[in-house]
């Protein structure tokens, strides 16, 4: 179950937190500034200039209104600013925030900053979908061992302190949209950021004030302050953020086909049977984690969720748009779930179809 959030300081502390990654990332960003919190973002050159420029613009859809909701970074109290790799100092900040892709977390410059995190001694929070490996570190009675191979530079997780790293179940959904400047993203799906405590007092005492602070935060769109959503829910489980596991193998990566791709929504609800299945398999490698059913989504609500996400997954696109290397949860999982004595044959074909699909995209470049 969900803790509680501490009762409001009475002074309010200004967090100043770093967040890597400027699309997904801008996001959690936009929740933390309209709390009144300073935000910087990494990315690359052009995408800096133009947002130290020009700000950011996320836009959200809310409850009881029409249309879209246009929320300026340059109209919120907390500060914004943006960066590239080598000029990130995260010991400036209290807390790192982890929101790209696993595969751009080697690339040159990146690379060098995450070591200089994790020299630090900053707690980094990951809103990803392939948890770092100091995060499994954190689950008792995995072996990691035989899981680097899954990550396309599992080095960069070497110097982490698994006590300062916790991991953020990236549930909502948000896209840039098509022909609009890189500096704009909307909400598709705006559903919570579920994240893991961490094993340590103070950065979790920092989490949940960070919950408190996004849970009050307000915004007046001409008419009055209303509540926006996508929120911070931090709870005491390690398991929570997994619970996107079992969703990731019934809907994202069976979008994968072999020519072509298919919408989540069809590949969840195109054969609900089967669908149904995939994701028990996927809730009894969880549970044998050590996840208790309260940590985990029933799959007729993911289900239902899943009628509203008319588009191929970002790991599907990725793989049609000629990536050399796209998140491998379908690894990770597959390989896990060997540890516990599980097999599943659609996972062994998921697994199978990515393989071929990067090494032809692999020998085009």
């Amino acid at each position: 179950m969900r803790s509680r959030p501490p009762a409001s300081r009475e002074r309010f502390n200004v967090t100043n937190v770093l967040i890597l990654g400027a699309s997904y990332g801008s996001l959690f960003g936009t929740k933390l500034l309209m709390a009144g919190h300073n935000v910087s973002l990494v990315c690359t050159r052009g995408t800096a200039d133009l947002i130290n420029r020009e700000g950011t613009i996320v836009r959200f859809p809310i409850k009881g209104r029409d249309g879209l909701l246009d929320i300026s970074s340059e109209r919120l109290p907390g500060t914004l600013s943006a960066s590239v790799p080598e000029d990130a100092d995260p010991g400036k900040f209290d807390l790192i925030v982890l929101g790209m892709q696993e595969a751009q977390y080697g690339a040159p410059g990146v690379r060098e900053l995450m070591g200089r995190i994790a020299q630090s001694g900053k707690p980094s929070l990951a809103i990803m979908n392939m948890p770092p490996l100091s995060y499994l570190k954190r689950i008792p009675g995995l072996s990691t061992d035989s899981l680097g191979s899954c990550y396309t530079d599992p080095g960069v997780w070497d110097g982490f302190d698994p006590k300062l790293t916790s991991l953020a179940s990236p549930d909502p959904q948000a896209f840039r949209p098509p022909d609009e400047p890189k500096n704009v993203l909307q909400v598709g799906l705006p559903t919570n950021f579920k994240a893991a405590r961490f094993d340590a007092e103070e950065p979790t005492a920092l989490l949940r004030q960070l919950e408190a602070d996004i849970e009050g935060a307000r915004f007046n769109a001409g008419d009055g302050p209303i509540e926006i959503p996508v929120k911070l829910k931090v709870h005491d489980s390690i398991f929570v953020p997994l619970a996107k596991w079992p969703m990731l193998i019934t809907g994202n990566y069976r979008c994968i086909r072999k020519d072509d791709m298919i919408s989540i929504r069809d590949a969840v609800l195109g054969d609900v049977d089967k669908s149904r299945q995939i994701y028990g398999w996927g809730w009894e490698l969880c549970t044998g984690l050590g996840a208790d059913t309260d940590d985990l989504v029933p799959f007729d609500k993911y289900a239902r969720a899943a009628e509203g996400l008319g588009k191929p997954s970002s790991a599907a696109r990725a793989l049609f748009g000629g990536a050399a290397d796209i998140e491998r949860v379908d690894c990770l999982v597959r390989r896990i779930a060997v540890q516990k004595g599980l097999q599943s044959s659609t996972l062994d074909d998921i697994v199978t179809l990515v393989d071929e699909r990067l090494k032809r995209n692999r020998a085009a470049r």
